[in-house]
């Protein structure tokens, strides 16, 4: 039996995964009174994201939501996004986050860190095109913002 691999497979298949969730993209929608609420923005092309996040009496997400425009990149980053952090904390939310980042500059990620991210490494082939490293990341950072604002927001309503 011939196992052998053949990298180019992988790739067509990474490239089908994303395809898929632009084309189809999951939870797509906006949120009425959301707790977490955020955008992203990309200048140099226009990609737009905007998520929102409804949390449940544990502080877990309970509905996570993403809307906008742009390139199969950010907008598959998004669906994918919204998939892996449902029912998640604010600190799972964070190092979900943190870890993906790290995946995206290429640094090495513990067993423990990559089971975070887990099926986000069709995404990581992106590397491959710097430019484009921004789009994956596009909705992140609009996570990692709102989780500011909104760690802000109940700091200050906290006597």
């Amino acid at each position: 039996m011939d196992y052998s691999f053949d990298i180019n497979s992988l790739d067509d298949l990474y490239q089908e995964v994303i395809l898929d969730h632009y084309q189809r993209p999951r939870n797509k929608g906006v949120l009425t009174n959301p707790d977490i609420s955020s955008k992203g923005f990309n200048p140099f092309c226009g990609d737009e994201i905007i998520l929102s996040i409804k949390l449940d009496s544990k502080g877990k997400t309970k509905c996570i939501l993403f809307d906008g425009q742009g390139c199969s990149i950010s907008q598959a980053s998004a669906s994918m996004l919204t998939e892996l952090l449902s029912n998640k904390n604010l600190d799972e939310l964070k190092s979900i986050s943190y870890s993906f980042r790290a995946m995206m500059r290429g640094e090495s990620l513990s067993s423990g860190e990559m089971s975070l991210i887990e099926g986000l490494e069709v995404l990581e082939g992106v590397r491959k095109f710097p430019i484009r490293i921004k789009c994956a990341l596009l909705a992140w950072a609009a996570l990692e913002d709102g989780i500011e604002e909104y760690s802000v927001k109940v700091l200050k309503k906290e006597p």
